[in-house]
């Protein structure tokens, strides 16, 4: 199911500091060949659910937002795809029918509740699974996963 080097480089990128959402969007640049630290920076917002405040998962979050770097508008000449929200909107319905219901809620909170080690037995499954779907979504939906569709 999952590609072992994808879950080495989600250990080597939390082994340096980075979280969930980072992690997410860094996996996504390198997929396309690209970096981009202000990026990741601004991924950090997300981090703990919304700096830290135990809101809304940054796995989700995060992937809601890999979505975007292949999908989002980013220039004012380009056109919104409108894939983007159907495929945010799938992500969303996954992530709450399967992590939802088994930790009762999406938020940090509710999925680090009663594992104070949350953090090392949880989110790591989190964002892999994510990772995948978001993959699984973009490719669904006809993108090109090195993003040669989507170039800027």
């Amino acid at each position: 199911m999952f590609l072992m080097d994808d879950l080495v480089r989600m250990k080597e990128l939390k082994q340096q500091g980075f979280f969930c959402s980072q992690i997410l969007i860094i996996l996504g640049l390198e997929l396309q060949g690209k970096s981009n630290p202000d990026l990741v920076r601004c991924m950090h917002g997300l981090a703990g659910g919304l700096g830290f405040m135990g809101e809304t998962c940054g796995a989700l979050t995060g992937g809601a937002c890999l979505l975007g770097l292949y999908a989002g508008k980013g220039l004012p000449e380009e056109e919104e795809d409108p894939r983007l929200l159907f495929m945010i909107e799938a992500l969303v319905k996954w992530f709450k029918e399967v992590f939802g219901v088994e930790y009762g809620g999406i938020t940090c909170d509710h999925i680090l509740e009663d594992d104070p080690k949350g953090q090392l037995t949880r989110c790591p499954r989190l964002v892999a699974e994510t990772y995948q779907k978001v993959k699984e979504l973009l490719v669904e939906n006809g993108f090109d996963l090195s993003g040669a569709d989507h170039e800027s």
